[in-house]
């Protein structure tokens, strides 16, 4: 007899996927709260539906979710929309997840969570302010009057956010909170060597992969182009012991960014002079079209889509309301603070204008109110909690955290930014993205 657990994960996954967004447009809410509730359901109530252990096999489906996920939201962000709001972007992606991270860890100094180190702190706030691109776009998809520039900020915080978090997690907090104690020069020269090796490995393959896409001209192929460039950044990083995760945005991004700027150069007929990488980058071969770059970008946010149901089903699995009562003060007390700390994080946006700064371009209390209600959590989190090794002994204590902060995210956010938007944002306003 043959085993078509595959088939029918494969089955399931894509017709709750067409079901929700089905459902979500006639209801006019995001698809992302009937994935969560329908994950659950499915596991629950249909086990034959769901016939393969994903908990068991979690780091397989972990290293082919995490390209995916990423790959889609690094596509859609411009480079000439990083480089004019870098500084803010640079605040919201590091500083501002540095500072959260180091806020919430000084809640050691009130013995929040009894029994817990000062690193054990850092590793519970790292995996708790994490943001998730694919809650996040799933939510504010749904929603029309956002401006150019808060479009930019969320979608460049999702993922900058998510980078420093792990390396935060995995160079800082994880093993100081296993060993008991962490030399701090050392493990922030390591941190910084990994941001930095990261960085300079993502723009090596980068580089490599808009040369190579110059051999072809068909969008399937250079879509599986983008899909190899993500898990090759991907796993090489991490045989290498630095961030997969920095490493294939990064590459992705440059590989795009020089893709657009040739396209850019070409469409606008430029007879400046070819500087000399221009030359060595052969500017006048086309890597691929504007037109073909849009299919591209919907296909691997489609591929990214799926994939982080697969992470929701694994949510599902991990799940259990009554050890969900059993610490309920602990996940209550860990969302108000993790909201609370991103609140006042954001209110950097808020007060600081253009007059005030060069360098921060404020967004006012709207835009303060999105960006703190748009910190939805989910793949990320769950992933990095997932990573402590079992001898852990409150390793129980933040796996049902972290599921308890991350349901609650993506609803109590979700459910406010869905309430703003449908009954108090002005109609004339309500134009998608608009610049």
């Amino acid at each position: 007899m043959h085993d078509f657990g595959p088939e029918i994960i494969l089955i399931t996954i894509l017709g709750l996927v067409v079901f929700s967004d089905a459902l979500a447009e006639k209801l006019k809410i995001p698809s992302v709260f009937l994935l969560l509730i329908g994950s659950y359901g499915i596991y629950t109530y249909v086990p034959q539906a769901v016939p393969i252990d994903l908990k068991q096999h979690f780091d397989t489906i972990i290293i082919f979710c995490i390209p995916l996920i990423f790959m889609g939201d690094a596509l859609h962000l411009k480079f000439t929309d990083i480089k004019k709001y870098r500084w803010d972007i640079f605040y919201l992606a590091v500083i501002a997840v540095a500072l959260s991270i180091t806020a919430g860890a000084s809640m050691y100094y009130l013995d929040l969570f009894e029994g817990l180190t000062l690193g054990a702190y850092v590793s519970l706030f790292a995996i708790n302010m994490a943001t998730d691109a694919v809650s996040v776009q799933s939510i504010l998809s749904r929603f029309k009057g956002i401006s150019h520039h808060l479009k930019v900020l969320i979608e460049g915080e999702s993922l900058g956010n998510d980078a420093t978090a792990v390396i935060a997690f995995f160079f800082i907090g994880l093993p100081w909170m296993m060993s008991g104690e962490i030399d701090a020069g050392h493990a922030a020269f390591d941190a910084l060597r990994v941001f930095v090796v990261s960085i300079g490995l993502g723009l090596v393959i980068g580089f490599a992969f808009y040369m190579i896409m110059k051999l072809f001209s068909d969008k399937r192929g250079e879509f599986f182009a983008f899909i190899i460039e993500a898990y090759l950044a991907y796993v090489l990083a991490e045989e290498m012991h630095v961030s997969g995760i920095l490493t294939l945005i990064v590459a992705i991004i440059a590989t795009k960014a020089w893709i657009d700027s040739d396209n850019k150069v070409l469409e606008e007929g430029s007879k400046k002079t070819k500087s000399f990488m221009r030359t060595l980058r052969l500017s006048n071969i086309k890597a691929t079209t504007t037109e073909r770059l849009e299919y591209i970008y919907e296909m691997a946010k489609e591929f990214g889509y799926i994939a982080a149901v697969m992470i929701f089903f694994v949510l599902a699995e991990m799940i259990d309301f009554e050890k969900l009562w059993l610490y309920k003060t602990e996940i209550f007390i860990m969302f108000g603070i993790t909201t609370l700390i991103r609140a006042i994080s954001m209110a950097k946006f808020a007060l600081l204008g253009s007059s005030k700064s060069k360098h921060i371009t404020a967004v006012g209390f709207e835009g303060w109110f999105i960006l703190t209600f748009s910190g939805m959590k989910g793949a990320l989190s769950i992933i990095l909690v997932h990573m402590i090794p079992n001898s852990f002994e409150h390793k129980e204590l933040f796996e049902v955290v972290t599921v308890g902060v991350v349901t609650l995210s993506i609803f109590v956010y979700g459910t406010t930014l869905w309430t703003y938007f449908t009954f108090f944002k002005k109609e004339e306003d309500k134009k998608l993205f608009k610049q």
